[in-house]
């Protein structure tokens, strides 16, 4: 959200200095510790930080490009927008009539039996062919359903809510530019910013769009830079809400520029501890718990500046013990490709697998976690029925 006409100064591209200065001190003062502590998840590893910095640089890059490349598909704007939809709803006709397929050709095969005859044998092949038929259709269109579905929500979603479409809408008057509308603003973007970062642990859409930033398994100040690249793809509170209360668009995007340094200097293992200030504010402490991949620190911590919304709001987790980061299931990689794709080319893989609109609508808006054990409860199904099968085979 970074506006050409801005007349204040974006803070982030004021710290770009910074940041490397940072880094080099960081990285000098972890290469000392390391000779008495020995290595530790907070320290730099040179193929993991150019990963890191690529994140960084594809989250500037995509940006700028992203609007002049899907304004001609979205919908009510550009000129392919309806053919995406049309393409979208007959992917999802397609898709529905070859589950109804493979449902009628599942229903007619005959049940497993002591003995059964030639006859009945190749009696029962035809609907096993046409049910694996369609399946096949099905996979395919269940993943060309959600992809094009997805990408015209996506790109109505961004056009309608931009800052200046609901700045000129707003119901309340210009708040200006002093220090309490700077505040305000700083306080209503990391009251948003803490819903949209929870949404994007509970939701796996979204999931796919942030899971970039925790796909490292180091945590120093150039795991900050590890940016979505894909955030066009999600669907996200419109921090331009606030303009609706009279902040202009240059000032938030002032408001962005506070949270994002915030954020910046929090990833880090050279502060332990904050002391008091740790009850209000979002720490090194507090954000080291949320890029943890214990059990016990899974989607915690999600706020920015202030550590206040997750105490009112129930995400809440003290770092006690030592953090684990990355993820649940590492990567092992550092292809940029991967660690942007990874998660997409999962969520293709399950939605590909499904057999109705229910799981695949699971697989995509419901949880990371919900997946994994909808997959797991799926392969106990399948172990069931090949067990049950090899009783008849040995009764036959």
């Amino acid at each position: 959200m970074r506006l050409a006409s801005s007349r204040l100064r974006d803070p982030t591209v004021v710290a770009t200095p910074l940041y490397f200065a940072t880094m080099a001190a960081e990285a000098w003062y972890l290469g000392r510790r390391r000779r008495t502590v020995g290595e530790t998840g907070g320290d730099y590893e040179r193929q993991d930080t150019v990963a890191s910095l690529l994140m960084g640089t594809g989250s500037l890059i995509v940006p700028l490009l992203a609007p002049k490349l899907l304004r001609p598909l979205t919908p009510g704007r550009g000129r392919l927008g309806r053919a995406l939809v049309a393409a979208a709803v007959a992917a999802v006709v397609v898709t529905t009539a070859a589950d109804a397929v493979a449902r009628r050709a599942g229903r007619s095969r005959q049940p497993p039996t002591a003995r059964r005859s030639p006859t009945a044998s190749r009696t029962s092949e035809a609907p096993s062919r046409s049910r694996d038929v369609a399946r096949r259709v099905a996979a395919v269109g269940g993943v060309a359903s959600v992809a094009l579905g997805g990408l015209a929500v996506t790109t109505t979603w961004a056009s309608r809510l931009t800052p200046e479409r609901l700045y000129a809408r707003r119901v309340l008057p210009d708040l200006g530019r002093s220090p309490a509308a700077i505040a305000a603003a700083v306080l209503g973007w990391d009251f948003i910013y803490y819903w949209n970062h929870r949404f994007m642990h509970e939701s796996r859409y979204m999931w796919a769009v942030h899971v970039v930033h925790h796909s490292s398994e180091h945590y120093n100040l150039s795991t900050a830079l590890r940016q979505p690249v894909l955030e066009p793809l999600g669907t996200f509170l419109p921090y331009g809400a606030l303009c609706l209360l009279g902040v202009s668009p240059e000032l938030l995007t002032t408001a962005r520029g506070v949270n994002l340094l915030w954020q910046y200097w929090i990833h880090t293992e050279t502060v332990s501890s904050m002391g008091p200030s740790e009850a209000v504010l979002n720490t090194p402490s507090h954000h080291r718990v949320h890029h943890g991949s214990n059990p016990q620190y899974l989607d915690r911590n999600h706020g920015s500046v202030l550590i206040v919304w997750d105490r009112l709001f129930g995400t809440f987790e003290p770092e006690r013990d030592p953090v684990v980061y990355g993820l649940t299931t590492n990567i092992n990689t550092f292809n940029p490709a991967v660690i942007v794709g990874h998660e997409y080319a999962a969520i293709a893989r399950d939605v590909a697998s499904a057999t109705g609109w229910r799981e695949r609508v699971g697989y995509v808006v419901r949880g990371p976690g919900w997946a994994k054990e909808h997959r797991a409860a799926l392969e106990g199904d399948v172990v069931r029925l090949t067990s049950r099968l090899e009783g008849y085979a040995t009764v036959a």
